[in-house]
């Protein structure tokens, strides 16, 4: 009987040398955690799937391969746009054409592929509703220009939605000079000096 005891404590990690009290060396493997959704390629579930994935990792799959995380999230890539897109990459991966040093690289490739869309829309209805306010020029450049990264928006387009969110009465006087700023660096700087002036 304490032959079966003991080889009962060594399958489940106690055993010799603890006394008889079973061990256990990685709590996260015993707490539940819910898996992520199926990721069909929509791009506005691929922001919660990537999220979804990287709690579960932390909680069920440290310590395994980067290939065998990357696995594990391919079996939830199913449906849609992401099957084409899973089926390449699994030849890719296969033959050796691809490899991933990292999970953090498959989520940006999963990213780029699918999420580029929504990202772009988030950003540039986040710098549509931008306006300056009771904000200094510099501040207001500041937030415009964090806005910016990633909406898509650049050249007279750009230059346009900022001449729109800024303050009527700097953006009429720079209109209204001999040589008016063209680039969205010269706005930037002339509307700043501008506001310091005023």
């Amino acid at each position: 009987m304490q032959a079966q005891i003991q080889a009962l404590l060594v399958a489940v990690g106690g055993g010799a040398g603890t006394g008889g009290v079973v061990m256990e060396t990685n709590a996260g493997s015993h707490m539940e955690v819910v898996k992520p959704a199926i990721f069909n390629g929509e791009a506005e579930r691929v922001g919660g799937f990537i999220s979804a994935y990287k709690i579960y990792i932390r909680n069920k799959l440290r310590g395994k391969t980067v290939e065998g995380q990357v696995q594990w999230a391919l079996s939830y890539v199913q449906g849609g746009s992401a099957d084409v897109w899973k089926e390449n990459l699994m030849e890719e991966l296969e033959s050796g054409e691809m490899e991933y040093e990292s999970i953090e690289e498959f989520f940006t490739s999963l990213k780029k592929e699918f999420g580029r869309g929504e990202e772009e829309s988030v950003k540039a209805a986040e710098l549509r509703k931008l306006e300056q306010g009771e904000k200094t020029m510099e501040e207001f450049v500041q937030e415009f220009k964090r806005a910016v990264r990633g909406s898509g928006y650049e050249g007279g387009l750009l230059v346009e939605e900022f001449k729109q969110e800024m303050n009527g009465g700097i953006r009429r006087k720079l209109m209204e000079v001999e040589n008016p700023p063209t680039s969205i660096e010269n706005w930037y700087r002339r509307a700043t000096v501008l506001d310091r002036n005023w």
